[in-house]
């Protein structure tokens, strides 16, 4: 887990280097055509990756994005109509049935069809319009880790060339040198907070809502670690509740419109005797976990991940559990 989280730098590069022309097609068909809505289809760790894109679509092109239940189609037999819509399917094997059987029904309801698929030749990849390969190479780990960081870079390069944002495309060649910095930060207050815990929250909003997600999971299947995400927003409703002294909370603050109110929310925790471990920026106040910032603003949630991955590998290893064998885990996970 940890050697292949560290590749992430490299895995970018490359994906960076390939593929222009089908995100440059890509670009131009949606700006030709722009969709009234986008509709993503994922499992996982892939629809956590997914959260991340609607975010970006949403905020930086005004085009809503909903995540589309595959049951919807599989087991509901929805009447979907999509005419002018676009559907993404994101995928790391592109062999799970019924994300490849929602893709297919959203094409037949009028939908553009788009898979970001790391498999290609994989049934996902043959029943998309366009793919989007995101050029991972083998994962050898049941946890995933630079497949998601391969399915947010691609995201992001979709989105800039959909909206011709020289500067979120620039941003992204220079990324992989930061990802690079990111894998080595000191992740060991992280461990060290965290090595006797069973249960916390992680929190997080705007597209780093999507890696907060992620890092829920990864706590569950990597260290045995109950751990629930809530954007800080929701938290302070009914997740309050369970919130006492010394009661272990992450919170990921990329930079951002969402980040202040992270660190103020961080900080009220912490004034109640919570266990707060903040994850951001080098001088961010309060930070616990510091990881080098991106260069642009909408690519920090790519390097905190990176980071996270990293101590969640350490955590496990410290609570005498091997990442790379959760128990009663697959690598492909097939359901309808």
């Amino acid at each position: 887990m940890a050697e292949e989280a560290r590749s992430a730098p490299e895995i970018v590069a490359q994906q960076l280097a390939q593929d222009e022309d089908a995100y440059r097609e890509l670009g131009a068909r949606l700006r030709a055509a722009p969709p009234p809505s986008v509709v993503t289809i994922a499992r996982g760790s892939s629809d956590h990756a997914a959260s991340y894109l609607a975010y970006l679509v949403t905020t930086q092109l005004g085009c809503p994005v909903a995540s589309l239940p595959p049951s919807v189609v599989t087991l509901y037999r929805a009447p979907l109509r999509l005419p002018g819509g676009l559907a993404v399917a994101v995928s790391q094997s592109g062999q799970s049935p019924d994300v490849v059987g929602a893709l297919s029904a959203c094409g037949a309801a009028g939908a553009m069809t788009a898979a970001l698929v790391n498999q290609l030749g994989s049934p996902l990849d043959q029943a998309a319009a366009t793919t989007i390969p995101l050029r991972a190479g083998p994962e050898r780990s049941v946890a995933a880790t630079k497949s998601f960081i391969a399915s947010l870079s691609a995201m992001a390069r979709v989105v800039g060339v959909w909206g011709e944002d020289a500067a979120l495309l620039d941003a992204l060649q220079a990324l992989p040198e930061t990802l690079a910095a990111a894998s080595e930060s000191d992740v060991g207050p992280l461990v060290d907070a965290l090595s006797g815990e069973e249960r916390l929250l992680v929190l997080g909003r705007g597209p780093g809502f999507s890696i907060a997600l992620e890092a829920a999971l990864k706590f569950k299947e990597t260290c045995g670690v109950h751990a629930e995400a809530f954007t800080v927003a929701e938290v302070q409703h009914g997740p309050m509740a369970l919130i006492d002294e010394r009661f272990p909370l992450l919170v990921f603050a990329p930079r951002g419109p969402a980040q202040a109110g992270l660190v103020r929310v961080a900080e009220e925790f912490r004034g109640q005797g919570a266990k707060v471990i903040l994850v951001g920026p080098a001088g961010l106040p309060g930070v616990d976990l510091a990881v080098p910032a991106s260069p642009h603003e909408l690519l920090d949630p790519l390097c905190q991940i990176l980071a996270f991955y990293l101590a969640a590998a350490a955590l496990a290893e410290a609570r005498g559990l091997d990442p790379d064998a959760p128990r009663r885990l697959k690598k492909v996970t097939k359901t309808l």
